[in-house]
C-alpha cells in the first residue's frame, strides 16, 4: 500500500465564521457549480442535507485529465474546530486502484478579518497502481480556494456597500 498527502494554504480576508460558512456547508458545492464552469460541468447533491452523511456527485468537464467524475460522502464536519472531510465513495480515484482518497479543508481562525484554509488531500493506492499515485494533483483544490477566496470578497464588498448605502440614508 501506498500512501501520500498533498497541502495548500491560502490566507482569506475574511473570518473564520464567514469562510466556515462556505467551506463546511453544501455552500461550497454550489459555488463550484456556479463559478467554476471551466473545471466542474455539475455538482449533484444525491443525499444529506450538508451534514456527515451527505453525498455530493461531482462531474468534471470532458477533456480534463484524470477522472471524470466521483462521489463523495461527508465524514467529517467538526464546527467547533471547523475541520470538513469527505471520501470518494464512488468513480473517480476508486476506479483507479486507490483504497482512500480524503479532502480535508481546515478554517483557522488568523484575525478578526482573517482567516487561512488549509486543504489537503491524503490518498492509500494499492501497491500494484503505485503509479497512479502521480494523477493525485493539489491544483483543482488550489483553484477552488482562490475561487472561494474571491468569491468571499465579493460578498464582504457587497455587504459593506449595502452597510455603508444604509448609513447615508
Amino acid at each position: 500500500m501506498a500512501a501520500g498527502q498533498l497541502e495548500h494554504e491560502l490566507e482569506l480576508h475574511v473570518p473564520a465564521s464567514e469562510a466556515w460558512d462556505l467551506f463546511g456547508t453544501l455552500g461550497i458545492g454550489k459555488m463550484v457549480g456556479e463559478e467554476m464552469p471551466q473545471s466542474f460541468q455539475k455538482v449533484e447533491l444525491i443525499e444529506g442535507d450538508g451534514g456527515v452523511g451527505t453525498i455530493l456527485k461531482l462531474t468534471f468537464t470532458p477533456g480534463l485529465p484524470g477522472p471524470a467524475g466521483y462521489s463523495e460522502k461527508f465524514t467529517k464536519i467538526d464546527h467547533k474546530n471547523r475541520i470538513k472531510e469527505t471520501e470518494v465513495v464512488e468513480g473517480g480515484y476508486l476506479e483507479l486502484g486507490f483504497t482512500l482518497f480524503r479532502v480535508r479543508f481546515e478554517v483557522i481562525e488568523k484575525g478578526e478579518d482573517s482567516s487561512i484554509i488549509k486543504a489537503t488531500i491524503e490518498y492509500e493506492v494499492k501497491e500494484e497502481y503505485a503509479a497512479n499515485a502521480s494523477l493525485v494533483s493539489i491544483q483543482t483544490l488550489v483553484n477552488i480556494v482562490e475561487v472561494a477566496k474571491n468569491y468571499l470578497n465579493r460578498k464582504k464588498n457587497y455587504l459593506n456597500r449595502n452597510k455603508a448605502a444604509k448609513e447615508v440614508e
